[in-house]
């Protein structure tokens, strides 16, 4: 059985250990949250920069676009996970905001290439330079050992032989 993908699951199987661990665990889990809504809420601003009416999920597929160049509409809604109803909508979105371009995909003449417009690249490297920016910001105030120290947790955590 997959536990992740069952908190009860999760719940039950958890055990009754030492309770300094299980609050100390608490205080990562809370932590986390207030990271993901941190994120979250600099997701909405940096999709603000970019267009005041750009929602996460085109953020999400311009970000995905200036990382691997114009993409297949279909690939982008696998990248996203949504489906490709919604993905249909949001290009067209995009596109009537002038962020995407849309063209026929040379290696298959049926389908079409979704990329980005350069004033959207200009937009989205802009803010992705302030967000790095903040970034080291605030860790150019811990020490180098810190840093690193940070560096191999995160490493550890995201292990994906977990």
């Amino acid at each position: 059985m997959n536990t992740l993908a069952d908190p009860l699951a999760v719940a039950e199987s958890a055990p009754a250990g030492d309770p300094v661990m299980t609050s100390l665990i608490d205080e990562v889990e809370h932590q986390f949250a207030t990271m993901f809504v941190n994120a979250r809420n600099s997701i909405r601003s940096r999709a603000a920069a970019i267009h005041p009416e750009l929602h996460p999920l085109g953020f999400k597929v311009l970000t995905i676009l200036s990382r691997s160049g114009p993409r297949q509409q279909g690939a982008l809604a696998e990248e996203t996970e949504a489906d490709k109803a919604m993905m249909s909508r949001t290009i067209k979105q995009l596109e009537a905001l002038g962020l995407v371009e849309r063209s026929i995909d040379p290696n298959d003449g049926r389908a079409l290439l979704v990329a980005m417009t350069t004033e959207a690249l200009a937009r989205f490297d802009a803010t992705l330079a302030n967000a790095r920016r903040v970034l080291h910001d605030r860790l150019a105030e811990w020490e180098p050992g810190e840093v690193r120290r940070f560096t191999d947790l995160l490493a550890k955590l995201n292990d994906s032989s977990l």
